[in-house]
Formats: C-alpha cells, structure tokens, sequence
C-alpha cells in the first residue's frame, strides 16, 4: 500500500468514526484527539519501562504491542490534521525530511 492509498482509507475510517458517534470532523476535533494520543503514548512508554504502579505491568511484548498501537494512532491522527488543515503530508515529509539526506550526501561528497 503506498501512502496515498493508506492516507484515504485513514480518513475514510475517520468520517466513518466521526459520523457514527456524532462528531464534526473539524480542526478542534482533530487537534484534541491527537494529543490524547500522544498521552496515551506517554502513559504506554511509562507502562513499557516500568515507571508507573506495579498493578498497570504487563509482560513486554504487550507493552511493544500497545506503543505500536499508540504511534500508529498518532500517525492516523497526524494524517487527519495534514488533510483537514489541507497539506499534503507526503510532499510535506519529502521537503523537510528526504530533502535533507539529499543535502547531506551532496556536502559529503
């Protein structure tokens, strides 16, 4: 699946979400729910390293399983908020992150 494919088929599930618990798919919405998020990755890292209360431990492929979780709700999130704010996010990575190892190697040379 190429990022355009999964970009769509993120925000197809975030109307469909948004549409079967009544919420409007707006910049508030999108802003807040992905800094839920990243407290939930927080709170997983927390869980992960074992800096939280012996009750909340699990073993360590659950908590990999559970930050895996966490970022990819992020990344969704991320995602929704590039497309309502109208970025596109793959041109956006290309210019700020890909772009760079292009400088890079061209200085090394």
């Amino acid at each position: 699946m190429d990022f355009k494919e999964l970009e769509e088929k993120v925000i197809k599930n975030a109307k469909r979400y948004c549409r079967d618990c009544d919420i409007e798919l707006d910049e508030d919405f999108a802003l807040l729910k992905l800094y839920e998020e990243v407290g939930e990755l927080a709170q997983s890292v927390l869980i992960h390293r074992k800096k939280c209360r012996k009750e909340k431990y699990v073993s360590k492929k659950e908590s990999k399983e559970e930050l895996a979780k966490e970022i990819a709700d992020i990344l969704g999130m991320l995602i929704v908020v590039s497309y309502i704010l109208e970025i596109d996010m793959e041109e956006a990575i290309k210019k700020k992150w890909i772009a760079q190892l292009k400088k890079e190697k061209t200085k090394d040379s």
